[in-house]
């Protein structure tokens, strides 16, 4: 595999942590009513490659599941950065 794949895989990898991470906190923050984590920065981290872990996140943690924006659109991130993962490894 090239190391272009490789770092991809990397930076999707920890970004995804993070989401995951931010999901479980802003559960926690919200059952304990504490301070939340703002849905700009879930999504971004969603956005910026952390589509799976959001995913997972929101999976187990059953957190913003009922918000449209939050079912809608890092199902379309985890699409896209599958897509460029395909293009990365496939592109001469």
């Amino acid at each position: 595999m090239k190391d272009s794949v490789y770092l991809l895989l990397i930076w999707l990898g920890v970004t995804s942590v993070l989401a995951f991470v931010l999901f479980g906190w802003d559960k926690l923050m919200a059952k304990l009513h504490r301070r939340r984590v703002p849905e700009a920065a879930l999504l971004g981290c969603a956005l910026l490659g952390g589509s799976a872990g959001g995913m997972l996140g929101m999976a187990l943690f059953r957190h913003k599941i009922r918000k449209p924006l939050f079912r809608r659109f890092v199902p379309l991130c985890l699409i896209a950065h599958a897509a460029l993962l395909a293009w990365a490894a496939f592109s001469t």
